[in-house]
């Protein structure tokens, strides 16, 4: 349960829930009934909240452990990327990544492919790629819409798709291409086919493909990092 795993990495990281409810600018209450189960974080509580115990948005819902987790944080807290324009020099330890504005991968019902010529990008540290074993040439940002995926990725939260990992990883996220449309969901391996899954659960059902209708989904590639501006 959410309750019992931040009430342990809580004390995990010996912090009395007044010291985490002052980190995160909410009140010792609120700590309170989260750890009781009468009430649970979301959005950008969630985000802070994990950021502030050291662990991952994805651990705190479910329980599984993130593989990204260290560099799954707040672009406000962490200042990872930053816009620029065409003629400012990049730093030694800094690449340019692609920033597709109008490419919107759903996090709903699923959105068309309409690409953006502009050529904005995305700055990035070389050392945040390795960490996630990322090549620079094979990484892209886009932007997320829709509210399938709260409280992880809420609407309007970018993430990186690394292009080079399109074998399913069970609970990953992904970006799909979904007959024409682009969504970023959960996916998990069945046999002669693939499950879709949302974390937005109670209003997004599980959806199960097989066969033909598995195949015509195309893996664009794995999620390797997301930001939710605040």
């Amino acid at each position: 349960m959410i309750n019992e795993r931040i009430r342990e990495a809580r004390r995990n990281v010996k912090m009395t829930q007044d010291a985490l409810a002052k980190r995160i600018k909410v009140t010792k209450a609120t700590i309170s009934q989260w750890e009781s189960g009468s009430t649970a974080p979301n959005g950008k509580n969630l985000v802070n909240l994990a950021d502030a115990l050291g662990t991952s948005p994805e651990w705190l819902l479910t329980g599984k452990p993130s593989d990204d987790k260290k560099i799954t944080s707040n672009a406000r807290a962490e200042g990872v990327f930053s816009t620029w324009d065409s003629t400012t020099p990049l730093e030694d330890d800094e690449v340019e990544i692609p920033f597709y504005h109008e490419i919107e991968l759903s996090a709903g019902d699923g959105t068309y492919v309409e690409l953006d010529r502009s050529g904005c990008k995305l700055r990035f540290a070389k050392s945040t790629l390795r960490k996630a074993g990322v090549d620079a040439g094979c990484a892209a940002c886009v932007s997320v819409h829709g509210n399938s995926m709260e409280p992880v990725l809420p609407d309007g939260a970018v993430v990186g798709v690394d292009t080079s990992k399109t074998g399913i990883k069970d609970g990953q996220m992904y970006a799909i291409d979904q007959d024409g449309l682009l969504r970023v969901k959960l996916l998990y391996r069945l046999p002669n086919g693939i499950r879709v899954r949302s974390f937005n659960r109670d209003e997004y059902a599980d959806e199960d493909y097989f066969y033909h209708e598995a195949n015509k989904i195309n893996i664009i590639g794995q999620v390797f990092w997301y930001s939710v501006l605040l």
